[in-house]
């Protein structure tokens, strides 16, 4: 079974972040004074609001670590911190001092200079190489007295570039090896435990029920709603109808046969009405078609023009599908109203074990998601399958949506399909 590597980071991207570590470990140093002060004054009990500061200071560079951390190994690492309560000074130390990510921030602190030290090995090394080398061809160049090049000056200024090859060679060898060491000794600092962890899930995935409960009762509540003031309403009055017409039929047919006719008229919309209800409970192209068919006449009925492409080798599970299929059509409906897009494109694939659907429109950007905005019931819907949504929605746009639900593919097809709506 062939494993997933994380991609390469290219080299010219790896020195950046690494220069941006060593960054985060100078800015925490420079908060050695204060947390020594803090701890201090914390015997005289005047030095409580400066640990929440120094602790909360301490957090924000530490998290920054964790941030670059992660986009450098490819693998996530969250903040492992107890939330705060609001307000009270002795409350918030109180968790501050029990938390263990507190004391894995001062490890992390302590071992700063040990960690710039050994990311700092290999530049010496090649700062000293540059020395050596412009040494050489100094002696080259130049003699002291007479400005003449002579057979000593050559043996001097090759005796100069041996220690320079060597120290470049060995700063290039080292260089992956510091880097490493550097990088993943932050990260076993700096990662939440497994109890964290653990905590951590536990958390959100109670969250997350509590949130699926409340959609899931908002949307019977909606259904009802519908239910009483739609088909349910007609079908009351198609039966006081039908009832009139039984009473007149034998006395006044030509009125009988009216009013036939209106509660005819009545069954259809109830119908129609029912059907628009089921539609949006789950639409029956979604079963017939798939997903990438039912985007697909979503797009075509939608008013941007509207670019589909799909590749997927088989069929997600029925509520990933349902979820996802709402998602788009929600994200859809946005574009069509906030964005001033003139194009929009969809486009779903399958790796990973995950399904990845991406929105862009080429909109004037600004999208983000708010407590009773549609973007963050997006983030809601998705949080019920463990999935997320991720928005980069600069001014002046585009935006790009990326929703990713992990979940396995049954069914599988022979070829991907597109299309484009306009």
């Amino acid at each position: 079974m062939a494993t997933t590597r994380p991609p390469r980071t290219p080299h010219h991207t790896t020195t950046a972040y690494l220069f941006l570590l060593i960054s985060h470990n100078t800015a925490a140093l420079t908060l050695t004074p204060l947390v020594i002060a803090s701890g201090l004054l914390t015997l005289l009990w005047i030095g409580l609001p400066f640990i929440i500061l120094t602790a909360l200071t301490l957090r924000t560079i530490a998290n920054a670590q964790r941030t670059t951390l992660t986009h450098l190994l490819h693998k996530p690492l969250p903040p492992p911190y107890r939330p705060l309560p609001p307000t009270g000074i002795i409350p918030r130390v109180r968790i501050i001092l029990t938390d263990p990510a507190t004391w894995r921030d001062l490890l992390w602190l302590t071992t700063s200079p040990l960690l710039i030290t050994l990311a700092l090995i290999p530049t010496l090394l090649l700062a000293h190489a540059t020395y050596q080398t412009l040494y050489a061809l100094l002696l080259w160049h130049t003699h002291p007295l007479y400005d003449t090049f002579t057979a000593t000056t050559q043996t001097q200024a090759l005796t100069a570039l041996i220690p320079a090859t060597l120290l470049t060679i060995t700063a290039t060898l080292l260089t992956p090896h510091t880097t490493h060491a550097y990088t993943h000794l932050s990260q076993l600092i700096l990662a939440p435990s497994e109890k964290a962890r653990l905590t951590a899930r536990v958390a959100h995935l109670a969250t997350s029920r509590a949130d699926t409960i409340d959609t899931q009762a908002a949307e019977i509540r909606r259904i009802e709603r519908d239910l009483h003031d739609g088909a349910q309403a007609r079908l009351v009055a198609l039966g006081m109808h039908l009832a009139m017409t039984e009473q007149i039929i034998e006395t006044d047919p030509t009125t009988a046969r009216t009013m036939l006719a209106e509660a005819r008229e009545t069954t259809r919309h109830a119908l129609t009405e029912l059907r628009d209800l089921v539609r949006g409970i789950h639409p029956p192209v979604l079963v017939e078609r798939g997903l990438d068919g039912a985007v697909q006449a979503l797009a075509l009925t939608h008013p941007l023009p509207i670019t589909v492409t799909t590749h997927l080798p088989g069929r997600p599970a029925d509520p990933v599908e349902s979820a996802t299929y709402f998602a788009i059509a929600e994200l859809l409906t946005n574009t069509a109203k906030h964005s001033g897009a003139t194009h929009a494109r969809i486009h779903i694939n399958h790796g990973r074990q995950r399904l990845i659907t991406t929105v862009t429109d080429n909109g004037h950007g600004g999208a983000h998601p708010t407590p009773e905005s549609g973007l963050n019931g997006i983030a809601r819907r998705l949080d019920a399958f463990d999935g997320t949504m991720n928005i980069t929605s600069p001014p002046g746009g585009p935006t790009i949506i990326t929703l990713e639900i992990p979940c396995a593919l049954s069914s599988p097809k022979t070829s991907p399909s597109s299309a484009t709506a306009s």
